[in-house]
């Protein structure tokens, strides 16, 4: 079983999963899900909503009346990434509704695909049921069409992304999400932990927060406080990481800025008996202070070192994910390894990265000096080469112990696993490939680890 490095991609989300077919004579809606996990999160909403009417969900477009699909705008490949799916749904279907990030380019979109029956923007569900009910009139039979609990999933049911929140105030300049989704705008506490509890009270194991900016979850709020269990909740990102961890799931923060507050999260990672991970996913995308500047990015690179520092003083366990960006505008060759000479220091755990862009709409664009691709590509290598070793000797040293993994999937070959510092897709695997007959997805087990490589570890069911 070859290795497993994960796709680098930053606003790719796990493929969505549909296995139920429609009844007979029941209306149908396919759904095709892009972009990053929040957008999978208004995908699964807007089924939720569909099922609730009556509509079935096809997994396939000969079997859709009618086909969403749902886009990302947030690099111009993916752009592209979404016209082609849009084409492929018109020719594979002919009716199609488009909605996410991209549909807030309604001319852009029409422009290659006239025949689109209707655009809307992200998160506009009602917009797009009204669009469905146009070329698709419900015909629900309450006696057959039971909505489960926990509404209509694409992922996997032993784990779920939980957004907490939309938009962001920041205003980086290569990055187009604020003018798309709007200024932060996070969920009341009580709701946020609602939806949470029905999910593992489904079945759920492993909860997923997800947000544009989910260190800053509650400032939008100024952190109003609301009824929870005949308690006050606050409406603050270590208040709710502390309720969800009571839940019985395990629960993983993505997406967090190293705000200073950040550090009150890190007592809950190192008590095991807090559900929260030892897992933060942190965007840092450069340790130069004048890319940083020239980004508009809100973070010190000297600092963040120190904050890393603190936090593993606190919890050496804790996992570190981050994505970065090479080749933007004006990055000298001296800037380039100042964030490799960076990365030798920080020895993050999980690294992403992407070479720069530029996005219609994105101020970044209007920088000088842009740097030729044939530089980016040969910076984007020795990058890759820097994360990759750093990650294989990680991987190493931990041959010879054990850690708690859950079980992802299980074929002829093996049970492809994750441990505390995976999260789905975007980082590696723990393969077990001996007595691993009997387990299933969403089984918590404790394994002995025996290889390593770059990305992957292989172990064997640890017996007392």
């Amino acid at each position: 079983m070859s290795s497993n490095p994960p796709d680098l991609r930053p606003d790719l989300a796990p493929r969505p999963r549909m296995a139920d077919r429609p009844r007979a004579g029941q209306p149908s809606i396919g759904m095709v899900s892009l972009g990053c996990p929040k957008a999978l999160v208004d995908s699964e909403r807007i089924l939720t909503r569909l099922r609730a009417e009556g509509y079935g969900v096809s997994p396939d477009y000969a079997g859709a009346d009618a086909v969403i699909v749902n886009t990302c705008g947030f690099l111009d490949s993916a752009k592209a990434e979404s016209l082609e799916a849009i084409g492929e749904a018109l020719r594979e279907n002919g009716k199609v509704i488009v909605t996410g990030c991209l549909g807030a380019e309604p001319d852009y979109i029409r422009e290659h695909h006239p025949r689109i029956l209707a655009v809307t923007g992200p998160h506009q569900y009602e917009q797009v049921l009204d669009a469905v009910h146009g070329a698709v009139p419900p015909d629900p039979d309450p006696f057959v069409d039971l909505l489960p609990a926990a509404g209509v999933k694409l992922t996997p049911r032993h784990f779920s992304y939980l957004k907490i929140s939309e938009g962001c105030n920041h205003r980086c300049k290569f990055c187009i999400i604020p003018d798309m989704r709007g200024r932060l705008a996070s969920r009341p506490g009580h709701a946020v932990l609602r939806e949470a509890e029905k999910l593992v009270e489904a079945g759920v194991k492993e909860l997923l927060v997800i947000s544009q900016d989910t260190s800053a979850y509650g400032l939008d709020r100024k952190y109003d406080s609301n009824l929870w269990k005949n308690r006050e909740l606050r409406s603050h990102i270590t208040d709710l990481s502390r309720e969800l961890g009571q839940l019985g799931a395990w629960v993983r923060l993505h997406y967090v800025y190293p705000y200073p507050h950040v550090r009150e999260l890190i007592p809950l990672m190192a008590d095991p008996q807090s559900g929260v991970l030892p897992y933060l996913d942190i965007p840092f995308q450069h340790a130069h202070p004048d890319t940083l500047k020239r980004m508009a990015r809100p973070a010190a690179a000297a600092k963040t070192l120190d904050e890393i520092a603190a936090w593993r003083a606190i919890c050496p366990e804790i996992t570190l994910r981050s994505t970065f960006i090479v080749g933007y505008p004006g990055e000298t060759e001296a800037e380039f390894q100042t964030l490799l000479d960076w990365m030798d220091e920080a020895q993050l755990d999980r690294v992403g990265c992407f070479q720069y862009e530029n996005v219609a709409g994105a101020r970044s664009n209007d920088l000088p000096d842009h740097v030729p691709d044939e530089i980016k590509q040969e910076r984007w290598e020795r990058f890759m080469q820097k994360a990759q070793e750093i990650s294989a000797a990680k991987l190493a040293a931990m041959v010879g112990t054990t850690c708690e993994v859950i079980v992802d999937a299980v074929d002829g070959e093996a049970a492809t696993c994750r441990t505390k510092s995976d999260a789905p897709e975007i980082d590696g695997n723990l393969f077990i490939d001996e007595d691993f007959e009997a387990l299933k997805p969403g089984d918590l087990v404790t394994v002995e680890i025996e290889e390593a490589s770059d990305y992957d570890l292989w172990g064997r069911i640890f017996r007392k």
